[in-house]
């Protein structure tokens, strides 16, 4: 088991990994060796509360899609096993970050120069908005 937190923990044997070629530079070696990694992790069949499973889909993060799955790509390091070690790390760091709960909002009222300021602002629109209208003849 993997720990996610001191609660939590991820079973590796839900971690499927895909093995591709990586873009970009590199020479005929590129072309030739799978070292790039797909990390694929179904939180449906995951065996987690059902709560973190939400928060993490709530997230809104483009790796997790609407089924659900958690899709990983790690094409940094020449090796396979760095790569696949990458994956899981940015996998891990973003469950943490869905397993952090969210700092309670504290109200705040505005102050009074951002008031006075806001007030201002208003008065001079409505002038602005009067003098579009017909002109009096006086």
């Amino acid at each position: 088991m993997i720990p996610i937190t001191d609660t939590l923990s991820l079973d590796p044997a839900d971690l499927s990994y895909g093995m591709i070629r990586a873009q970009g530079s590199g020479g005929q070696n590129v072309n030739k060796v799978s070292s790039a990694v797909h990390l694929r992790y179904d939180l449906a069949h995951a065996a987690l509360p059902q709560w973190f499973k939400d928060a993490v889909i709530s997230l809104g993060d483009h790796r997790v899609t609407q089924a659900g799955v958690i899709i990983i790509k790690a094409q940094s390091f020449h090796s396979q096993e760095k790569n696949r070690g990458d994956a899981l790390d940015r996998l891990l760091a973003l469950l943490r970050t869905a397993a952090t709960p969210a700092a309670p909002r504290h109200a705040t009222r505005p102050t009074r120069a951002s008031q006075r300021r806001r007030v201002q602002r208003k008065v001079a629109h409505g002038q602005t908005k009067r003098l579009r209208g017909r002109v009096q003849d006086d």
